[in-house]
């Protein structure tokens, strides 16, 4: 079969079975092109709770199904590929931040959206890469204990002064790749592109940029930016999809190495045969985990 046979085979199932397909941006272009939804993981969610559809399949890692189920309980929720899991939410587990929180009772517990539903449950409040700045600036203790990404808590414990921050030796193994070196190479190779770089990335990376945000922060920064060329600091995908919706702009690739092997998991056939009801893992949440990881999402809400 051809990929447009595919995709097309897709889009009529998924309408005859009531189904809406979310697409994380690190997804290779031929699935988000029969999405629904594309984007940061708890946009993705959010987009999700608000359709009236009954099955939803998220094209992304595990975190980002549970979170979707943590918003819709009473939709059916498939993880397109079971094995997507995602090193960074999972490095870190409830009993291990429980004894964490002994230690420093009078800290407030702030949990990056990549963490498993399970460990939400512990903390006092969840954020995104784009919110985190802003909810930890507005939280009314002056002790803050983030976790997991410690790139990401010491990119806003710098722009926070007035705060302790309490750090974890924790992160994204395929952002932690990328090194000053990388940027130095890069830069020598296209002198006038502006460096746009994501958070979880180690903090001499960025040190170094021009821009520092969020996935889909880095898009549409380059996107509405007059600059024309522009080296990418997060997975690769991003590079292949700001040069499609982008013909008259440059990108490149901080580093060939930046690849998320989880994000590319998941194939065009595979979230075939979660239409088709035969592929993919049917996501479950205990309702009091549900719950209480619930509330760790609803403050994020509240104060975002």
């Amino acid at each position: 079969m051809l990929i447009k046979d595919i995709q097309n085979e897709i889009l009529k199932l998924k309408k005859e079975n009531d189904i809406c397909i979310l697409a994380h941006c690190y997804q290779s272009p031929e699935i988000l092109e029969i999405a629904d939804f594309t984007g940061d993981s708890f946009a993705l969610s959010v987009s999700a709770s608000k359709v009236k559809n009954k099955t939803v399949i998220m094209c992304g890692v595990r975190f980002m199904a549970e979170t979707c189920k943590i918003l819709s309980p009473e939709k059916k929720v498939i993880l397109s590929n079971p094995i997507a899991g995602c090193p960074m939410a999972e490095m870190m587990d409830k009993e291990v931040i429980e004894q964490v929180k002994q230690q420093f009772p009078d800290y407030t517990v702030v949990a990056y959206i990549n963490t498993t539903s399970e460990l939400k449950t512990v903390c006092d409040v969840c954020v995104t890469s784009s919110s985190a700045l802003t909810i930890c600036k507005k939280l009314e203790s002056n002790k803050i204990l983030f976790i997991p990404d410690c790139n990401l808590g010491n990119w806003i414990a710098k722009q926070l002064p007035e705060k302790e921050f309490k750090l974890l030796n924790g992160g994204c193994p395929t952002h932690a790749k990328m090194t000053a070196q990388d940027v130095k190479k890069a830069k020598e190779l296209h002198p006038s592109a502006l460096f746009l770089v994501h958070p979880e990335c180690k903090p001499e990376v960025v040190e170094l940029a021009d821009y520092v945000g969020s996935t889909t922060g880095i898009m549409s920064y380059a996107q509405k930016s007059e600059a024309r060329e522009f080296i990418i600091g997060t997975e690769n995908s991003i590079v292949t999809h700001l040069q499609l919706s982008c013909p008259d702009k440059s990108f490149y690739p901080l580093s060939k190495d930046c690849i998320c092997s989880n994000m590319k998991a998941t194939t065009l056939v595979d979230v075939l045969n979660c239409c088709k009801g035969i592929g993919g893992e049917e996501i479950v949440l205990d309702e009091d985990v549900r719950l209480k990881a619930k509330a760790c999402i609803d403050k994020m809400i509240e104060l975002g």
